[in-house]
Parts: C-alpha cells; sequence; structure tokens
C-alpha cells in the first residue's frame, strides 16, 4: 500500500503486516501505520503536492493508500485557514489564525479521518462500514458509506443531541443507540467488530483513519506558506487528533518541505471531561479514566484511547493541557461567534475557551503564531448556547416602535 511497510506497534516495536488490525499480538499495544520514509521523501515533491486537487487528496502520496487508487471524496477539506485579529485582541494574542473545518461535507473533520478510513477499507475488500461515535463521526461515516455504496451501522450514545442524530439517519445509516456513555458503545462495537469482521473505522481501521488528521498540518503549514505555526490548541477527545497533527507537522520537516523548529501542541477538554487535561496539571504519566459529564459531548470520551500519547506529545512540545467549565464553553461559542462570525459546536467553545486560559496563565507567548483548530459546526449543538443569549422582544410594524426599542437598547 503506497509507501506503507507494515504496522507498528507503538509500545513495543512489534511490526506486522499491513491490513485492518489495530492491537499488536505481541503485547496487545495499539498499532499505527509505518512507512518507508526514505522511500517516500524521494519519490514525493511538494510541488507535486501543491499542484494536486483543493481537497485533503492532494496529500494522497503521504496517506497509507495506493498511489493513484479511487478515494471515496466528499470534497472535504483545504478548509479556510482565516486571519483572527479580532479574536486575537479578545485573547491578547497578536497573530491567532482560526482553521475552519466546520465547513466540511458533514461539518466537521471527521470526514478527514473517514475518507482515508474508508478509502482503505475498500482496499482491504471490506464491505460494510460502522463505528462507535458521539455525534460528528457518525454522520461522516453515514455519508462516506453512502457514496461508497457500503451498508453501514452507527452505534451512539442514546442521549445524543437530537441535530446530530438527524444528521446521521438522513443517510440511511443502520442507526444503533446504545443506553450508555460513549465508553460504554466502545466496548460494544469492539465485540460487534470482533463478531462480525465489519470495518469501525475507530477500531479495527483506526489506524488508517487516524493519519487522515495529518491532512489538518499538511494544509496549516501549506496555507501559511510553507511554514508550521509556533503554537496550535487542538481539541482532545480520544486524543488522535493532537498526536496526528504534530506527526503531521514533524513529517513535513523531515520531507525538508518547511523550516526546522518546533511547534507548541496545547490540548483543549471540556472540564466534565478532562483525563488528558488533569493528569498533565498533576503530572502524571498516564491517564486516569473518567465517567464524562458534559454539554461538550464531542469531546466526552472518558477512557481515550490516545490519552497516554497526547500528553506525551504535549509535553514533549513545550505545550500544556487546560480545561473548560460548561459555561465557559458557552462563552468561548459567543467569543468565537460575536468576533469573527464562526459558529462553533461546543468542541470549538472549548478550544476557543482553553486558548484564552493559556494566553492568561503566560502559557502562549502574544507574538507566538498561534492556530485554533475548529472541528465542528455550531449548528449542530444550538442547544447549549440558546439559552445564554438575551430574550429578543418583537415590535409593532411602526417605525416609532422601532425608535422606542432602539433608545431603549441604547439605553
Amino acid at each position: 500500500m503506497s509507501f506503507v511497510i507494515g504496522m507498528r506497534c507503538r509500545a513495543c516495536g512489534t511490526i506486522c503486516a499491513p491490513g485492518p488490525v489495530h492491537v499488536c499480538t505481541e503485547c496487545l499495544g495499539p498499532l499505527e501505520v509505518h512507512y518507508d520514509y526514505a522511500a517516500r521523501t524521494r519519490a514525493v515533491r511538494r510541488e507535486d503536492i501543491a499542484a494536486g486537487p483543493a481537497t485533503m487528496w492532494r496529500y494522497q502520496a503521504l496517506l497509507p493508500l495506493l498511489p493513484g487508487a479511487p478515494v471515496v471524496d466528499l470534497g472535504t477539506g483545504f478548509t479556510p485557514l482565516l486571519r483572527a485579529d479580532n479574536l486575537g485582541r479578545a485573547l491578547g494574542l497578536r497573530h491567532v489564525y482560526i482553521k475552519n473545518d466546520a465547513v466540511n461535507p458533514t461539518y466537521s473533520f471527521k470526514d478527514r479521518v473517514v475518507g482515508t478510513a474508508v478509502s482503505a477499507a475498500l482496499q482491504f475488500g471490506l464491505d460494510v462500514l460502522a463505528c462507535a461515535s458521539t455525534g460528528n463521526l457518525a454522520a461522516s461515516v453515514a455519508a462516506h458509506a453512502a457514496r461508497a455504496g457500503m451498508r453501514s451501522y452507527v452505534f451512539i450514545p442514546a442521549d445524543l443531541e437530537p441535530a446530530k442524530v438527524v444528521g446521521t439517519a438522513v443517510y440511511g445509516t443502520n442507526l444503533v443507540p446504545v443506553r450508555g456513555s460513549y465508553d460504554d458503545v466502545n466496548r460494544l462495537c469492539s465485540e460487534v467488530a470482533d463478531t462480525f469482521g465489519w470495518g469501525f473505522v475507530n477500531i479495527n481501521l483506526r489506524p488508517f483513519y487516524a493519519e487522515g488528521s495529518k491532512t489538518l498540518a499538511y494544509e496549516t503549514a501549506e496555507q501559511l506558506g510553507w511554514r508550521a505555526p509556533d503554537h496550535v490548541v487542538v481539541p482532545i477527545a480520544g486524543g488522535s487528533v493532537l498526536t496526528k497533527i504534530a506527526k503531521g507537522f514533524r513529517e513535513l520537516r523531515d520531507l525538508g518541505w518547511i523550516p526546522a523548529g518546533a511547534t507548541r501542541v496545547s490540548g483543549a477538554q471540556a472540564s466534565g471531561c478532562a483525563p488528558v487535561s488533569s493528569a498533565f496539571a498533576r503530572g502524571a504519566d498516564h491517564v486516569t479514566p473518567v465517567r464524562p459529564h458534559t454539554i461538550a459531548k464531542s469531546l466526552a470520551i472518558g477512557n481515550p484511547a490516545d490519552g497516554d500519547f497526547a500528553l506525551r506529545t504535549i509535553r514533549e512540545s513545550g505545550g500544556a493541557a487546560e480545561m473548560a467549565t460548561d459555561e465557559e464553553i458557552v462563552e468561548g461559542m459567543r467569543l468565537l461567534a460575536a468576533t469573527e462570525g464562526i459558529l462553533t459546536e461546543t468542541a470549538g467553545g472549548v478550544t476557543v475557551a482553553c486558548a484564552r486560559k493559556l494566553a492568561r496563565a503566560g502559557r502562549i507567548d502574544p507574538d507566538e503564531t498561534v492556530v485554533l483548530y475548529i472541528t465542528g459546526n455550531g449548528l449542530k449543538t444550538l442547544d447549549a448556547v440558546a439559552g445564554a443569549l438575551p430574550p429578543v422582544a418583537a415590535i409593532e410594524p411602526r417605525l416609532e416602535a422601532f425608535a422606542q426599542a432602539l433608545a431603549g437598547a441604547v439605553a
């Protein structure tokens, strides 16, 4: 498969053949895709990438797929990287950018990882796509399976936001609500994957799925003129996207496509589900699972699969980890909307709120180039912010009525 030479255990280093597997048979550690980096460096040129389509698939040669092979393409990626001066002033930072992945086909960054996973699934000959999801992944799996002509099964917590349930069911998937938390859903899905042999994007296809997040780093660097930012703030659910963004910048440096140097990586979590941020604050080496209780349901993974790796990435990069209360999350959503005109879901509120706290604590230098990753669209979580907005009274259709209302508003 392209420059893939095997699957490497992230714990013991054992290498096995590439395939839809995610657990090492030697130590039960997690597997990741292992590349022939030297061959890739010789064969792939930055000029070829820049001449590619304005989607994530311009980077296909850097992903774990056959070169030139058909992919399941919904037009994902190359989303806006917007300079956010208004938000920057509110945060006390001079060079802030928003990577707005809320505008992807199913309105979240999950289209990147699912696009990679489903394309790999087809190359492995799988015909059923499935997932355990807190919402955004559900919609993306259902949409990509529809595009690929595959059957799909989507397992979700039964208390998921209604907008996300409708936004998944519309694609004609087999929706399976489960009573319990995401972690309960995920345990069930592990059993289903073993029993039925389906392609679960975040279980047996997880090593391929995770690689799709690297395109967030590739795009950021290219959109900055082929340079990496000094600092990034990334929301943490399972922890994979944070580690893969760091890996993406590292790969570009190894290829010689961006200048040498380090990018500090900071993580953002809701205080009602903050196993990584809590471990960082304690100075612990390992993440302790928690029971989620937060409005940021897309981040509500109490036992993150990549939690320890995210914690290590944050520390090794010189970054930090923060957490935001539900009230701070809502304020973060409102702040981004009011300053930059971007409506984000609760996960984005977590990112903005944590960036503000990191800046106030001196964890982000005011002169650093900082990128905040906004991973989902606010239309999915309107209920979270609706109660915090001021009431609006109707007026009669007369000029004097408007003038009175205006005077009252100004007063």
